[in-house]
């Protein structure tokens, strides 16, 4: 069987950890090279390490201290931010990503996701989606969740896969640093719709709300969170016990 896997996310501006609510409020948590190296040797399966406003600011990601985060760890790394060409893959990869995430630059060239796929094969493409619901319908939203595309989501997403995309991060802005748990609701539309792994991103506050995802949908391959690893209200090898027990299949 196919073990879940615990995602931290490092949220990097400006060289530093920072996490918000619903995207907004940014607080500076910590160095992202110190954080990248506990998680990779206290449990984490996988970590993201996103720039979140190299999109925004229309500049290239910080590749430095990428470089440093990659060297420190052993686990794989999903990089995004400012991800708009080939070339900007084949500079993350270089310094040491093992998966390279999409979000904004696919939006703005949806053939980036193809040609990355057909360059680097479909395990390497992550497209990462912004996701809120406008009027009752999920939207896919850019630049870090500040603009709305009117794209609907779900139609998106399949699309994007379609093109080659090989694992969906579902980030619910709906829920984000809420801590009131997953958004059930619109990861089931997602999996419903693909048949690539699945990444829930957004809402998780508590161990419990990690067992709820994946006893409620055992299609979500992975959960993905910030706050409650950042600031140790969560420790992974609580939370990867827990869900042992309830037998939820994890790597201990």
């Amino acid at each position: 069987m196919i073990t879940k896997r615990i995602i931290p996310c490092l949220d990097v501006k400006n060289g530093r950890v920072v996490k918000g609510v619903n995207f907004e409020g940014l607080n500076d948590v910590s160095s992202p090279v110190e954080l990248a190296a506990y998680y990779s040797e206290n449990g984490a399966d996988e970590l993201v390490f996103y720039d979140i406003t190299a999109s925004a600011e229309g500049r290239e990601l910080f590749t430095d201290i990428l470089t440093e985060v990659a060297k420190t760890i052993f686990i794989p790394l999903t990089v995004g931010g400012g991800i708009n060409t080939l070339d900007d893959f084949d500079r993350v990869l270089k310094c040491g990503a093992d998966k390279v995430s999409v979000n904004s630059g696919a939006i703005r060239n949806p053939a980036l996701v193809s040609e990355a796929a057909k360059r680097y094969g479909d395990q390497c493409v992550v497209l990462s989606a912004d996701v809120k619901r406008v009027d009752g319908v999920f939207r896919v939203f850019a630049k870090g969740g500040r603009e709305n595309t009117g794209m609907e989501a779900i139609e998106w997403i399949k699309r994007c896969v379609g093109e080659g995309a090989g694992e969906i991060v579902v980030n619910s802005i709906d829920t984000d640093g809420v801590k009131g748990g997953f958004d059930l609701e619109m990861l089931d539309a997602v999996c419903s719709a693909v048949s690539v792994p699945v990444i829930a991103s957004g809402g998780a506050g508590k161990i419990d709300d990690f067992t709820t995802l994946f006893k409620a949908l055992p299609k979500v391959d992975a959960g993905l969170a910030a706050s409650i690893f950042h600031f140790g209200e969560v420790k992974i090898s609580d939370l990867k016990n827990e869900l042992k027990k309830n037998n939820i299949p994890v790597r201990l």
